[in-house]
């Protein structure tokens, strides 16, 4: 059995250390094309908006989950979780930071990095 390196707790009034729990997750779970868009100062529903692809429904689902639990082991709280049953799109709602977990199909389809870009790619076709 492997030893598993406990979660240092991150204080629920530091975002960017929230921030950084979820994007090392993601990057050890092996999310694919990981963007973060950085919300603070330009919307009230977050700092961090962070969206990712697993290469299929169960590997969305695992991280999803995975992701939940460290957040839960950090925060003390459980995240929201939405669309986790399909797993084509999973939302956790992890306060101050949202992510968004895709299959690259379903990803192109809603383009929500398009949709969220502030200047500097809204131009762009």
């Amino acid at each position: 059995m492997a030893a598993t390196v406990p979660t240092p707790p991150v204080k629920s009034d530091d975002p960017d250390a929230l921030h950084a729990l979820v994007m090392q997750l993601l990057d050890d779970e092996q999310a694919q094309d990981v963007v973060s868009i950085p919300l603070a100062g330009k919307s009230s529903i977050a700092d961090h908006m962070v969206i990712a692809s697993g290469r299929s429904t169960r590997q969305v689902a695992a991280i999803a989950q995975k992701l939940a639990e460290k957040v839960k082991g950090a925060e003390g709280v459980t995240p929201r979780i939405e669309g986790l049953p399909t797993a084509d799109w999973v939302l956790i709602d992890a306060g101050d930071v949202i992510v968004h977990l895709f299959r690259p199909e379903v990803r192109s389809f809603y383009n929500l990095e398009r949709m969220w870009a502030f200047g500097d790619d809204a131009g762009e076709a």
